[in-house]
């Protein structure tokens, strides 16, 4: 798992919206808040994603994109996404290649670890937060906003 302070590990997936989307897209030009999360149409999910959509633009203000990750299909992002009016970038990472990549992935069951890392504009990590088992959001939408206002404020890690 990367730490605070390491280089985010590389990745280019396909997004529900039919593009292809690169960490790479974003160095230089937008901090990247990059939500792990374990299922389309699960129950905490359902809440999760929808509440980072509805702070989309909250996050561009401060100069942060927001980006959901899991191994369902692009199919099954695209159908979750209109069905909760979801409006960020869902990535399709089916093999669990990138979630292996930032320590998140539980193999043995087919899915990710629910996990928020913050990304800067150099493609340095600046925060990890892993759930532990809980079922609680790792980290809610207003608290990774915060965290995106720390940045900005501070060239030094947030945590």
């Amino acid at each position: 798992m990367p730490k605070v302070g390491d280089t985010a590990p590389a990745f280019t997936l396909p997004s529900h919206s039919g593009t292809t989307v690169s960490l790479s897209d974003f160095r230089g030009e937008q901090h990247v808040v990059l939500v792990f999360y374990p299922l389309d149409f699960s129950p905490v999910c359902s809440m999760q994603l929808p509440e980072y959509s509805d702070f989309r633009e909250a996050f561009a203000e401060k100069g942060a994109a927001v980006l959901g990750i899991n191994r369902d299909s692009v199919y099954t992002h695209r159908a979750w996404a209109e069905a909760y009016g979801i409006e960020i970038p869902l990535l399709a990472d089916m093999t669990l290649e990138v979630a292996t990549a930032y320590g998140v992935a539980l193999p043995e069951r087919g899915i990710s670890r629910r996990a928020v890392f913050l990304i800067d504009k150099q493609g340095i990590v600046r925060l990890v937060h892993v759930e532990r088992d809980t079922g609680d959001f790792t980290l809610h939408a207003a608290e990774a906003l915060d965290e995106v206002e720390a940045l900005a404020a501070s060239p030094v890690p947030v945590r």
